[in-house]
């Protein structure tokens, strides 16, 4: 088994809100991928007096440490119980109630000799590579199913979808969020590699269309996550020279993060 990582910030001026962990238990059977992805706060940070890293890095933890102690939790609860963790932990300083209060993407498997269970919340990507080479990208679709106009702006999204029925959801303060996630368990016989991407470095596939997500996974077996992270930053710099817009929320660059498990 090999697991690789690699991340990079959006910009030098400003912390890298992704966070990522790939670890195995010490038999050596089985292991846990988490990647989360920072919602990059307003102005005023939400109400809390914390950093989105800060929240990554304790949601983060909660969910290596609970996924690997609790077998015997699904990983909807496993969610539920670090989100409720992450919250005790900044209750009393921070307003939680806040549509902005720090929040994040999600990406998560956990597999043994068995089966893979998987989670994913929002538009962080799983990949999830068969025996015969076949890719199924795993995926919460419903940032592209949103009503017209609804990401027009930040103040329209936050009033309207974000966090909220008929919208998209986040990893924030409540816990009942978890039960929208999308989860599935596959046999781990069906599964040879997975991968794991934030949405900046999923843009070599969704917002520059170089290949499908087949090839994705191949670009991360040849040249590594680092490699994956280096193409994307070369397709945003010449869109950037040429003046193309493509890119979503006005970002030349985002936080991007990339892991990859090979099972065997």
């Amino acid at each position: 088994m090999r697991i690789e990582l690699a991340t990079a910030p959006g910009s030098p001026e400003r912390p890298n809100e992704d966070w990522a962990s790939g670890t195995l238990p010490a038999s050596g059977q089985g292991g846990v991928l988490v990647l989360l992805d920072g919602v990059t706060p307003l102005r005023g940070n939400g109400g809390c007096v914390h950093s989105v890293p800060w929240f990554t890095a304790r949601l983060g933890g909660a969910l290596v440490e609970l996924s690997g102690s609790r077998p015997d939790l699904p990983l909807a609860e496993i969610l539920a119980a670090a989100i409720s963790r992450t919250a005790e932990a900044h209750r009393v300083t921070c307003d939680l109630s806040h549509v902005r209060t720090p929040q994040a993407t999600v990406a998560l498997a956990r597999w043994d000799e068995r089966a893979i269970e998987y989670l994913v919340l929002s538009d962080s990507v799983l990949l999830l590579e068969s025996p015969d080479g076949a890719v199924r990208a795993v995926l919460d679709d419903r940032l592209t199913r949103l009503p017209p106009g609804s990401l027009a702006s930040n103040e329209i999204a936050d009033a309207t979808v974000r966090n909220k029925e008929g919208g998209f959801f986040t990893a924030a303060a409540d816990p009942a969020v978890a039960s929208r996630a999308v989860t599935g368990r596959v046999p781990a016989a069906d599964v040879r590699a997975l991968a794991a991407l934030t949405d900046g470095a999923a843009r070599w596939t969704e917002v520059f269309g170089e290949g499908d997500w087949a090839d994705t996974l191949g670009l991360l077996r040849k040249t590594g996550p680092q490699g994956l992270i280096d193409r994307v930053r070369e397709l945003e710099e010449a869109d950037a020279a040429a003046g193309r817009v493509r890119l979503r929320r006005g970002k030349t660059h985002d936080d991007a993060t990339a892991l990859l498990v090979e099972l065997v």
